[in-house]
C-alpha cells in the first residue's frame, strides 16, 4: 500500500459520498465517527457530496445526527442543491415542472423558482421515490416537444442494506426509451456543474480536494478534474469491478475505518 496515499498528505478538504460510504441504509458503517472525529481533532474541512437528489439537505443532517453524527446541514451539499444554482445562472426565473420526491421541489421554491404542473421553462428530473405513471408519462412528453431537460444525478442504482434500488440512470433510461432524447444537462457527480459549485463552495482548488465515494462512474470519475479520489468498497463497487473501469482511483480501501488509518499514519508521518 506504501505509496498509494502520497496524493493525501497535500488534501486541505475531504468529500465524502453517503449512501455506501458512510452508511448503508440506517446503519453506519464502521470507523465513521473515528473519521469524522479525525478530521474535526485536526481541523480539516469536510463536506458530504451526494448525488441522491431525493432529499434535503437537512434531511440528511437529521439522519447523520441520529446515527450518532453531529454533522450540521451546511455540510451536505446535494445534487438536488447544485441543480437549484445552475438553474439560477442558466435559466434565471424559470417555471418548471419537476419530477422529484417534496424535498427536492422545495429546493426549488428556496431558490426563487416557481413551479408549474404544464407549459414550463424547464423541465428537471430528480431520483423520484414518489415516481408514478402519470409524472413519467408528463416528462415524456414534455422532453419529446423538446422542453430544456435537466436531471440531477446520473446513479443507475443507489446502495441499501440488502441490495440496490433503482436511481435515476433507470429513469433516464426509460425516458430515452420512449422519446429517444438524454438529458440536455447532467449537474451531479462527476459533472461540471458539480464541481464548479463545489469549488465555490469550499474555496479551496480542485487539485486539494480528496473525494472518497463507493461508485466509479460519479466519485471516482472526479478525478478527471484534478480531484484525488479514493474508492471505498463497502458500497455498490467490487475489487472485481476495477479491471474494467475507465475510472480509476488514487487508492483503493476497505471502508472509511481503513481509511481513518491511512489518515492518521500520514498525519503521524508514517506513511
Amino acid at each position: 500500500m506504501q505509496g498509494k496515499f502520497d496524493k493525501l498528505k497535500n488534501i486541505r478538504c475531504f468529500l465524502m459520498d453517503m449512501d455506501g460510504t458512510i452508511y448503508l441504509g440506517d446503519h453506519l458503517l464502521p470507523g465513521a465517527r473515528e473519521w469524522l472525529a479525525l478530521l474535526d481533532s485536526r481541523g480539516v474541512p469536510y463536506y458530504f457530496l451526494t448525488n441522491n437528489s431525493s432529499r434535503s439537505r437537512l434531511e440528511y443532517a437529521d439522519k447523520l445526527n441520529r446515527l450518532g453524527l453531529a454533522v450540521p446541514e451546511e455540510r451536505i451539499f446535494t445534487s438536488g442543491e447544485a441543480t437549484a444554482i445552475y438553474l439560477s445562472k442558466a435559466y434565471p426565473g424559470a417555471s418548471l415542472v419537476v419530477v422529484g420526491t417534496p424535498p427536492l421541489q422545495e429546493e426549488f421554491r428556496r431558490h426563487g423558482f416557481t413551479l408549474v404542473d404544464a407549459d414550463p421553462d424547464v423541465a428537471v428530473l430528480g431520483f423520484d421515490t414518489t415516481l408514478t405513471y402519470d409524472k413519467l408519462w408528463k416528462l415524456c412528453d414534455l422532453v419529446r416537444a423538446g422542453v430544456p431537460y435537466i436531471a440531477t444525478h446520473p446513479d443507475i442504482n443507489c446502495p441499501i442494506e440488502d441490495g440496490f434500488m433503482p436511481d435515476i440512470g433507470a429513469m433516464m433510461a426509460c425516458v430515452a426509451a420512449s422519446t429517444g432524447r438524454r438529458p440536455d444537462v447532467i449537474i451531479g457527480k462527476p459533472y461540471e456543474p458539480i464541481v464548479n459549485a463545489l469549488a465555490e463552495k469550499t474555496g479551496f482548488p480542485l487539485s486539494t480536494h480528496a473525494m472518497i465515494g463507493d461508485r466509479l462512474y460519479t466519485d471516482i470519475a472526479l478525478g478527471q478534474w484534478g480531484i484525488t479520489t479514493v474508492l471505498v468498497l463497502s458500497g455498490e463497487t467490487r475489487a472485481e469491478d476495477l479491471a474494467g473501469s475507465e475510472f480509476q482511483p488514487d487508492a483503493v480501501v476497505n471502508g472509511i475505518a481503513e481509511m481513518t488509518e491511512v489518515y492518521r499514519d500520514i498525519l503521524l508521518g508514517n506513511k
